[in-house]
């Protein structure tokens, strides 16, 4: 007879340090409700932290990042870190966002949880992409700094420019404004919002360029 593992054995093996309900459920066999109320009992020595519903996380354990929450937040939907969060991961900002920044094919909302609050915003499916996993634990998927950079400036185009303006950004000799212009010539079917996010790269463009 195989041995079952506990709910503290299983969060081990699953080796990660943020995980749903489901997942711990599915390594020891029991039920939702069960694991549930088990994680609930670990949460209160202080184990592991009850993120929103069926999403936990072990903040204390140091490989712990709130970036790698995104893909659990975003439900049946894909998402990446981008917009200000990737710009600030890359370096290209200073400035530290009080919101993880995401970008998803799903619809655009935010969500609370203990831990922080998380920005969803939607983009069409044809500029879903862009991104690679971020860093040696490899549990999140973050845009490149072009394309965070062109993310920005296409929500900008429809949000009131909430992600147009970055008086201190440093693009640095790293950056490609060939990638980033690449990247803004496949927005589809609004030939208005791709005009305007080529001509805030041609600006930023010029910019970086009398710096230098």
């Amino acid at each position: 007879m195989v041995r079952r593992l506990s709910v503290a054995q299983a969060v081990r093996a699953f080796g990660k340090t943020v995980f749903t309900t489901r997942q711990i459920a599915a390594l020891t066999g029991s039920s939702l409700s069960t694991i549930s109320q088990a994680l609930g009992r670990m949460e209160q020595q202080g184990l592991v932290r009850r993120v929103t519903r069926g999403v936990w996380c072990i903040p204390e354990d140091p490989r712990f990042s709130l970036y790698s929450l995104v893909p659990l937040l975003a439900g049946r939907h894909r998402a990446y870190v981008s917009l200000i969060s990737a710009l600030h991961l890359h370096g290209l900002i200073d400035q530290i966002p009080q919101i993880v920044f995401a970008v998803t094919t799903g619809h655009t909302r935010v969500r609370r949880t203990s831990v922080g609050t998380y920005s969803y915003h939607r983009i069409h499916p044809h500029l879903f992409g862009g991104f690679d996993w971020y860093g040696k634990e490899q549990d999140f998927l973050v845009a490149t700094p072009e394309k965070a950079l062109v993310d920005s400036f296409y929500l900008s185009s429809r949000k009131g420019k909430r992600f147009g303006s970055f008086p201190e950004i440093d693009l640095g000799a790293g950056f490609s404004f060939k990638r980033a212009v690449e990247w803004a010539e496949r927005i589809p079917q609004d030939p208005w919002t791709r005009k305007y996010v080529l001509q805030r790269l041609e600006a930023l463009e010029k910019q970086a360029t009398s710096r230098r």
